[in-house]
């Protein structure tokens, strides 16, 4: 469970110091030892239940020390059981019970939140567990940020598989938020897993991947079934072979970084979203482009191109891509995280994935 902040505890500490200066200098009918009274609310937001305890005894007893104090203002001991007094005691007292319950409620509180984001990370480490970084002539990296920062989890997924046929991939992006779309991630990306080595071709492992939707989807209730989809592209790199295939289903087009050029790979023929491929049939197109060595292939959902800045204008991909061209996997996706913060103000409205796969050097045929 994280500690508050330096400030927040301390805060206390500063109130009782800002008191202290200003009661030598206030007129004797407004003494300001009365603004005591807050202190273990103040308390009870970064401190324990039995820390806010002592701390309204503290006040109570200075309450006392600062009223029957001569050099304060001109006071005598008679004001010490003045019923202004006696009534800022009692008042402190009252409010010091209800800090003390509220440091224990806030503590249960931050107990519970650390345990479901530890369970969040398990579950996010099931769904999208980590991508070796390299898979034969492949190195591959994965980039995921969760909108909902008090989870961890979304709807976003990938995977990289290697297979026989190459190094398989996919990203994607379920539509909604919550536990069903978490839960149709993981009817996709174990589709995938398994489609990956059956299937001889790309398009086919997009067809076993369709199929697994829409059973998935008719167990939702009412008219979930019809709203619910998912964009996805899914790639292959052979290891021999200096090209990628890609099968776009509705999905932002991937990025193809060379040392001189960034170019987006915009499908010749996209596929419908899945679980909507029912409405023209499941055809899939795979499309065919070179894929050197040195080259890097960028996937990544719509959170990255949607992240919007102060005056509304989204996030220019391709153009600040351009500038890390030469930059391998890892500190791709890391000036990329620390950009769309920079760029968004930290506020990202959507949940974001992204994975950059580099052909390394090595022997291919054309």
């Amino acid at each position: 469970m994280p500690a508050p902040p330096a400030w927040m505890r301390w805060l206390p500490a500063i109130y009782v110091a800002a008191i202290l200066v200003l009661e030598p200098v206030t007129p004797v009918q407004w003494p300001v030892s009365f603004l005591l009274i807050a202190l273990p609310v103040i308390a009870a937001f970064a401190h324990g239940s039995a820390t806010v305890a002592a701390i309204t005894i503290f006040a109570v007893a200075f309450e006392a020390v600062l009223a029957g104090t001569p050099c304060c203002a001109g006071r005598s001991m008679g004001y010490l059981w003045d019923r202004h007094y006696v009534a800022s005691y009692i008042s402190t007292a009252l409010v010091g019970v209800l800090g003390t319950i509220l440091a224990a409620h806030r503590m249960r509180r931050e107990r519970t939140l650390a345990t479901v984001r530890s369970v969040a990370e398990i579950a996010q480490r099931v769904l999208l567990r980590p991508v070796p970084q390299r898979l034969g002539q492949v190195c591959v990296e994965t980039l995921y940020l969760s909108a909902a920062a008090e989870a961890r989890i979304g709807g976003d997924l990938y995977e990289a598989v290697p297979t026989a046929y190459g190094v398989r991939l996919l990203i994607g992006d379920v539509r909604g938020k919550g536990l069903v779309a978490v839960e149709t991630a993981a009817t996709i990306l174990g589709a995938f897993r398994e489609a990956a080595h059956d299937e001889p071709d790309l398009a086919g492992v997009a067809r076993r991947v369709e199929r697994s939707m829409n059973r998935r989807a008719e167990q939702l209730p009412g008219s979930e079934v019809a709203e619910r989809f998912v964009t996805a592209v899914f790639a292959e790199i052979p290891d021999h072979t200096p090209v990628v295939r890609i099968v776009n289903c509705g999905h932002p087009p991937p990025l193809r970084i060379s040392r001189d050029r960034v170019t987006e790979l915009n499908a010749s023929d996209p596929a419908l979203p899945l679980n909507l491929g029912v409405l023209l049939g499941d055809d899939y197109h795979v499309d065919v482009v070179p894929f050197l060595p040195g080259d890097q292939l960028l996937l990544y959902t719509d959170g990255v191109t949607e992240t919007r800045d102060r005056t509304g204008a989204f996030y220019p991909l391709v153009e600040r891509v351009r500038s890390w061209a030469d930059l391998p996997p890892r500190e791709l996706l890391d000036h990329l995280h620390q950009d769309l913060l920079a760029y968004s103000d930290a506020h990202l409205d959507d949940d974001t994935a992204a994975l950059a796969a580099y052909r390394l050097p090595g022997e291919t045929h054309a």
